[in-house]
């Protein structure tokens, strides 16, 4: 027997639809939020080094991937019908005029998270949900250590929130150079993502 069988109380998931008209009467004006998997959460705000990371990560990955990529900043993408989430870069394949302007897109081929306050949000639940929907590669530019932790093979997972992990972590420091998985010609030195 669960709990909300126990006490009669139930959690009521947001919906997609029922978020983004939240959004258009107005409601989190104070605050940038996220649904994910039907939970609003409300996000904090962010300080002029996460900002310059977001902007020196999105100038690096702008030329990794070279046309016929949108390297999007703190755009939406929705996941799914119970998820709506901001990243801080999201690498989309074709060009902003590929997508209609009242659709987000719903994949990208690269994540970016950029952590300090949110690097335990970012570690476990986003990146059990990015795992889930199949995201293949996703990075978090952990601020705290001056590292990029780089996350692969999504994999099922009895232990992670949504029942989703990655299989693959690597570390790497400032001396460090990666390639996405998408852009493997591509060096980015590790250093150039961080402020």
């Amino acid at each position: 027997m669960s709990v909300g069988q126990k006490t009669g109380v139930s959690l009521v998931r947001w919906t997609a639809k029922e978020f983004y008209k939240l959004l258009d009467h107005g409601f989190f004006r104070d605050g940038h939020v996220e649904l994910i998997e039907g939970v609003i959460f409300r996000m904090p705000a962010q300080k002029n080094f996460h900002f310059l990371s977001i902007d020196l990560t999105r100038r690096a990955l702008e030329t990794a991937f070279g046309a016929g990529y949108w390297v999007r900043a703190q755009g939406s993408l929705d996941l799914s019908p119970y998820s709506v989430l901001d990243p801080d870069i999201a690498v989309v394949q074709g060009n902003p005029r590929d997508y209609k302007k009242d659709e987000n897109p719903t994949n990208a081929l690269l994540i970016v998270e950029i952590a300090d306050t949110t690097l335990g949000y970012d570690r476990h639940r986003k990146a059990s949900l990015y795992a889930r929907v199949g995201i293949e590669d996703y990075w978090i530019v952990n601020l705290r250590r001056r590292q990029l932790e780089v996350r692969r093979q999504p994999a099922a997972n009895i232990h992670p929130r949504y029942g989703f992990g990655y299989a693959s972590l690597t570390t790497l420091g400032p001396t460090d150079v990666v390639s996405p998985l998408a852009a493997p010609q591509a060096r980015i030195a590790v250093a150039d993502l961080l402020p």
